[in-house]
């Protein structure tokens, strides 16, 4: 499929998603959202998924022109969310791909959740991440609300969510919001590497520990105790864990098939 306003490319396991309008800052239409819809459903044997935003910004959010709303118009945003941006952070936490987002530049709004919603967030220290929703009257929806306080806490999400600051990558990465802040020069490089290493190691025991982590909060740990279990069970029997086995015993790279 010939995409429009993103690219998908694809190699070594590994597949790359750029939002591509950056005369708008990568902010979303819904032609975007279908067409990153479809694109994650594409994903053929990629074993890692990369999200990033092409020129100097990730994503803004929403693209407010794409609405045509008037002044003093009313438009039901219950059903933007309802019917673009829920089933984008649903599909993101439930793939059994980890997904890399490579923030190059500002994230803003949903732009700033649609990262949240990634697996492993890697920043360029210039990047900056904006809840911008309260100038708006509005809430950090695209599973802002969600993901902030457990990512940094109660206090520090309602800081950013009530006051919009803006919170730079070196700071966002101190509080624990994203997993590294990186010299924007090696961003690339660094992003490119953590998912080269991810596509080499067993998919199904990283998709399990993606999904147990994410599904966490709602277990007690009696039956956290016991997944485990489970898990540990179903993976044992894998050829992958008797490959990296092997591998192990005999000093040698291993080779993981997803079996």
């Amino acid at each position: 499929m010939t995409y429009q306003t993103i690219r998908l490319d694809s190699a070594d396991h590994v597949a790359t998603i750029t939002l591509n309008r950056p005369d708008r800052l990568n902010s979303f239409t819904q032609e975007m959202h279908r067409e990153l819809k479809d694109a994650i459903t594409r994903l053929g044997d990629a074993r890692v998924v990369v999200i990033t935003g092409e020129g100097r910004g990730f994503c803004a959010g929403q693209d407010l022109n794409d609405r045509n709303v008037a002044p003093g118009e009313r438009v039901d945003l219950g059903e933007t969310v309802e019917e673009c941006w829920n089933p984008l952070i649903r599909m993101l936490a439930t793939i059994d791909q980890p997904v890399i987002a490579k923030v190059n530049g500002v994230a803003a709004g949903a732009g700033a959740n649609i990262a949240l919603a990634c697996d492993l967030i890697f920043a360029a220290k210039s990047a900056k991440f904006i809840q911008s929703f309260s100038a708006l009257g509005l809430i950090p929806d695209s599973g802002g609300s969600w993901h902030l306080p457990r990512l940094v806490g109660q206090q520090r999400a309602l800081g950013l969510a009530l006051t919009g600051e803006p919170l730079m990558a070196e700071q966002a990465a101190e509080w624990g919001l994203i997993w590294k802040a990186v010299d924007d020069e090696a961003l690339d490089a660094e992003v490119a590497a953590t998912a080269s290493k991810l596509a080499s190691l067993p998919p199904l025991g990283l998709a399990a520990i993606k999904k147990m982590i994410r599904t966490s909060w709602s277990r007690s740990l009696d039956e956290e105790l016991d997944l485990q279990r489970d898990e540990m069970r179903r993976l044992g029997f894998t050829e992958d864990y008797r490959e990296g086995v092997a591998a192990f015993l005999e000093k040698r790279s291993a080779t993981f098939s997803g079996r």
